[in-house]
């Protein structure tokens, strides 16, 4: 009779095969609820934005401003959204994590920036605009349509607004990465393909619903990050406690080795929310609305609820500093890697979902902001041709996917920050000057407008 004698090892080795299964069965689960979490919520802002088909009309005035008939709500949050999406979500929160407490500055800065922009000059935009039948910024440098310093405004639109579709492809790309291992070019390859979609299948409205319908699903999901967040670094002493023991100067809200004093500081964010009176992809939105009342009514919408979502965003950006403080951690993957390590699948499902919903509609609608300034101010002769109109979307979403994947082999060129800053900076300076100037109701000639375009430019 044999006596079979087993070893240590081969009984430890029998008894972790089981277990190695049931961790890798548990694994798989995590991973199909995320990936099913994605694909559901994506597949309903996709919905909603296909779903504009309905009421759709095939004329370039429906394609590029919704006929002007846009309810203020639904435009609001469309420009929330558009003005924050993966600069928000990617960028800010980098910056944050970078900064700490000084992120305040931007915050206030940019906001009364914000306020003044939709109080005056969105007023002139919108006024302009619907008694002109203007649809893009660049035509409102100039009274004549396709002048050139319209020409010139448009090309440098293009230009910038190219850099910063660029910059919403690439946060989607790291966003699906980082969420899910994918590489960032089939990331940036679906956000083209999804783009493209968007802009054909209803324009700017197919764009807006989307905004609306992922700006309302993500001030949940970020809520609820941002109070798990809370709790998993022990509360606001925590939060500050944890800051402090990294670096003293992150508890400080006036940032280290300021080279032009805090004045300068806080007034260059000031400046960069009056800038979003420059961004053609924000300002279209204010040209969907009809009458100045809709303006009133879409402002108030709009700070009831930036506000609430920017402070949101300054909590998750620190609490992300404190449980992540590796030094070769990327600043950038801060809120999409505090989702993955705080809460379930299903719910960094719903929030990889919204971060690349919110970058794909704004890619589309800066795409859309680029077709508007061709058609309307390079080749006014085609501004009423709906196929050509189309045919210069898809031309203008492939140079700005082609900016996206060159930008990853380039050291620097995939910060989504660097990105934002400065196509937000370039066009804020090429556009707000000239807007005030006009607001105050005077004509600068062509030289002297395009002089200040090439000097903001050059400057």
């Amino acid at each position: 009779m044999a006596i079979v004698i087993y070893s240590a090892s081969s009984v430890l080795a029998v008894v972790s095969i089981p277990l190695l299964i049931v961790k890798f069965l548990m694994h798989l689960v995590v991973d199909l609820v995320l990936v099913g979490s994605f694909l559901l919520f994506m597949t309903a802002f996709a919905g909603v934005g296909l779903a504009s088909m309905l009421v759709k009309e095939d004329t370039t005035d429906d394609y590029l401003v919704a006929g002007r008939g846009m309810h203020p709500a639904l435009a609001a949050l469309s420009a929330v959204s558009t003005w924050n999406s993966g600069y928000m979500f990617i960028g800010f929160i980098g910056f944050t994590f970078t900064m700490g407490d000084s992120i305040v500055w931007i915050a206030v800065g940019s906001m009364i920036g914000q306020i003044l922009a939709w109080l005056w000059l969105y007023k002139f935009i919108q006024q302009s605009a619907n008694e002109r039948g203007l649809r893009s910024l660049s035509s409102l440098v100039s009274e004549a349509t396709g002048s050139p310093e319209a020409k010139l405004a448009a090309m440098l639109s293009i230009l910038f607004l190219s850099v910063y579709a660029a910059a919403q492809l690439t946060s989607g790309g790291k966003a699906l990465y980082v969420m899910l291992g994918w590489s960032e070019v089939v990331g940036i390859l679906i956000g083209f393909v999804l783009v493209v979609a968007y802009c054909y299948a209803g324009g700017i409205r197919a764009s807006i619903w989307t905004d609306a319908a992922q700006s309302s699903v993500m001030i949940v999901g970020s809520s609820l990050l941002c109070w798990v967040a809370m709790g998993e670094v022990g509360g606001f002493d925590g939060l500050h406690s944890g800051l402090e023991e990294q670096n003293a100067n992150l508890t400080s809200i006036v940032p280290a080795d300021l080279g032009f004093g805090l004045t300068l500081w806080a007034f260059a964010f000031f400046l960069g929310g009056l800038s979003v009176a420059g961004q053609p992809q924000v300002v279209s939105r204010v040209m969907t609305l009809g009458t100045d009342e809709d303006r009133k009514k879409a402002m108030l919408w709009f700070f009831a609820w930036q506000t609430p979502f920017l402070l949101i965003m300054v909590i998750i950006g620190l609490a992300s500093r404190v449980v992540f403080s590796g030094a070769d951690f990327d600043p950038e993957l801060g809120l999409p890697m505090l989702a993955m390590e705080t809460l379930g699948p299903f719910w960094v499902g719903l929030i990889l979902a919204s971060i690349f919903a919110a970058t794909m509609s704004t890619a589309d609608s800066q795409v859309l902001a680029c077709t508007a300034a061709f058609t309307d101010d390079v080749m006014p002769e085609i501004s009423q041709d709906h196929k050509k109109t189309k045919t210069v979307t898809l031309a203008v979403a492939s140079f700005a996917t082609a900016i996206s994947i060159f930008g990853l082999y380039v050291p620097g060129g995939d910060s989504v920050f660097s990105l934002v800053v400065l196509a937000v900076y370039g066009l804020g300076s090429i556009f707000v000057p000239i807007l005030i100037i006009r607001w105050a109701e005077y004509e600068p000639d062509t030289t002297h407008t395009m002089a200040m375009m090439i000097a903001a430019l050059t400057g």
